[in-house]
């Protein structure tokens, strides 16, 4: 068979969904039973049909894919004299959804869910859907949602490549800092991306470790690379991205007490094994104690958090935060 006159799996489906669309259309379009042989003169995939035969397969087998599927198709007989002529149409309104409206809190949730995205590659999307929705007539009232700003934080400038690469199941190839500060390149087939205790990570098979491994955004130096081409493996059934982060999640070198403003810190909050109410203003947690990551994250939060043990704890967050307020010092 030559290459002109083989089709290939994607253009088959591209086919077959042309097909069962166009069936759609014309029996809902209908206003009274249609039969098969107008059906076949009517629809270009069923009149290249090589033979009768071929026909009443390929119809039969649609027609019980579209029940399948719950699109409900009537048989009535339309030849009343024989009686052996039956015709087929699509009730319109047995498959027309009615119309959708919307509680205020509903609105309200929907447009914090868009602001949510704000920061990310999808915002437009997000922007997009609110749109729609007020063209439909839906009132979205944003100042329902005023004070409350959830954001997904995408800074990682891996981001947008790696959410670009498991969307298309495409292998990547990067250089990544590990934990103890070496830098390694890095063979992926991306399976899932996590938000996972605050930080972005990427979830993937390892090809040059021949293995499972999950890896932090945030130490991805440098460009994200393609390698090979896109769809070149399939992402197993069974992919717990949690699971992959819980096996290589080190472990605690000990506990660690801060204290918060309360409303703040919400990320430590997770990590919590004990909180107790300091006063009025202050709660103190005790999470567990990761050298460097966990210096990161109370420094992260400014005035808004105190590390009060161990003292390595204490010493590493005022040297970051000296370290800050050195460079704001510094002359431009």
């Amino acid at each position: 068979m030559s290459p002109a006159s083989a089709a290939s799996p994607a253009s088959s489906s591209a086919e077959k969904t042309e097909r069962l669309m166009n069936l759609i259309l014309a029996l809902k379009s209908a206003r009274r039973p249609v039969s098969k042989q107008k059906l076949r003169e009517a629809l270009p995939s069923y009149s290249r049909a090589a033979s009768a035969e071929a026909f009443d397969r390929m119809f039969e087998r649609d027609k019980d894919e579209l029940r399948e599927m719950g699109i409900p198709i009537t048989t009535t007989v339309i030849d009343v004299l024989w009686g052996d002529e039956v015709g087929y149409r699509i009730d319109s309104a047995e498959t027309s959804l009615p119309e959708i409206s919307f509680e205020p809190e509903e609105v309200a949730a929907l447009a914090l869910a868009a602001r949510t995205w704000s920061t990310a590659s999808i915002s437009g999307n997000a922007s997009a859907a609110l749109r729609k929705l007020r063209l439909a007539g839906v009132e979205i009232d944003e100042s329902m949602a005023a004070g409350v700003e959830p954001r997904i934080r995408t800074r990682e400038p891996a981001f947008e490549a790696v959410r670009a690469a498991v969307t298309a199941l495409q292998a990547i190839t990067f250089d990544y800092r590990k934990s103890d500060g070496s830098l390694t390149t890095r063979h992926v087939q991306p399976w899932a991306l996590k938000h996972w205790h605050g930080r972005w990570y990427l979830t993937g098979y390892d090809v040059g470790r021949s293995g499972e491994r999950a890896f932090r955004l945030s130490r991805v130096e440098g460009a994200v690379r393609k390698k090979g081409r896109a769809g070149g493996y399939v992402v197993p059934a069974d992919h717990v991205p949690e699971v992959a982060l819980s096996a290589q999640e080190p472990d605690a070198a000990g506990v660690a007490v801060v204290w918060l403003r309360h409303g703040r810190g919400h990320t430590l909050r997770r990590h919590a094994v004990g909180s107790r109410d300091v006063d009025e203003r202050w709660a103190q947690i005790e999470i567990p104690y990761w050298p460097g990551s966990t210096e990161r994250d109370v420094a992260a939060l400014g005035s808004h958090a105190v590390a009060q043990s161990p003292p390595q704890l204490v010493a590493g967050v005022v040297a970051a935060l000296t370290a800050v307020a050195t460079v704001h010092e510094e002359p431009s």
